[in-house]
């Protein structure tokens, strides 16, 4: 015999109402400069954003010729991450190479 639980229906509704949003994605790009040699920006590309090497040399010539390169598009956290990661080898590595992210508002 089943009870009659009005809380639990009105919770149940209520979780219905409920939409989860998809949350805003963030494009990540490599700028051009004139030091950072471009089999750097390759293996950048491969490492951190894990493109295969014919992905990775098409993404660098974008970035050598128009100046910026998109790399992928990620949720925030993820975006920041990749960012911070591309800085912090270029650094180590004593290239002035940098990434930005830009929010996807398509």
């Amino acid at each position: 015999m089943a009870d009659n639980h009005p809380d639990l229906q009105e919770e149940i509704e209520v979780d219905r109402e409920t939409r989860l949003e998809e949350p805003p994605m963030y494009r990540v790009y490599l700028i051009n400069d004139d030091y950072t040699p471009m089999d750097f920006v390759v293996d950048i590309l491969m490492t951190v954003f894990r493109k295969s090497r014919e992905d990775a040399n098409a993404i660098m010539l974008l970035v050598h010729n128009q100046g910026k390169g998109l790399c992928g598009v990620y949720t925030y956290e993820v975006a920041e991450t990749k960012v911070d990661t591309v800085h912090e080898i270029a650094e180590e590595s004593g290239y002035p190479l940098r990434s930005i992210m830009e929010r996807n508002d398509l």
